[in-house]
């Protein structure tokens, strides 16, 4: 038994947690950290196309989002929500800042001064 363990790449002690997990609430999945996880409400490979090709259709390439849902419910086409829209455009690189909107800035680096001599650095203290 510990060496199938072995090989699948859990100790045996979670196989066993995992049968007694199984036998006793009916649920034996992985609960482990960073192990593969179903979301249940994942958009699909086709719902993503859809929005993508939505996006992309002449009348609503140059709008954001945020105009692109209100304007379907309007017709009464529900594809996604806006974070929906957002994700997926930002997943396919087609979300960028304009206008007067300006990309996030480095931190601006502290000058750095050393002194080699008696002189050459003054500071003052305001406290």
């Amino acid at each position: 038994m510990v060496s199938a363990c072995g090989e699948i790449g859990i100790c045996l002690r979670t196989l066993k947690r995992w049968r007694q997990r199984l036998l006793g609430d009916g649920d034996g999945e992985d609960r482990r950290q960073g192990s593969p996880r179903h979301i249940p409400h994942r958009l699909t490979v086709e719902e993503r196309q859809r929005i993508l090709l939505t996006c992309n259709q002449p009348q609503y390439a140059a709008l954001p989002p945020s105009q692109i849902v209100p304007d379907l419910a309007d017709q009464g086409i529900f594809i996604g929500s806006e974070s929906s829209f957002y994700r997926v455009l930002h997943d396919h690189d087609q979300v960028h800042r304009r206008g007067r909107a300006r990309p996030p800035q480095e931190p601006r680096r502290v000058p750095r001064l050393r002194a080699t001599g008696p002189n050459q650095v003054w500071s003052w203290d305001i406290s």
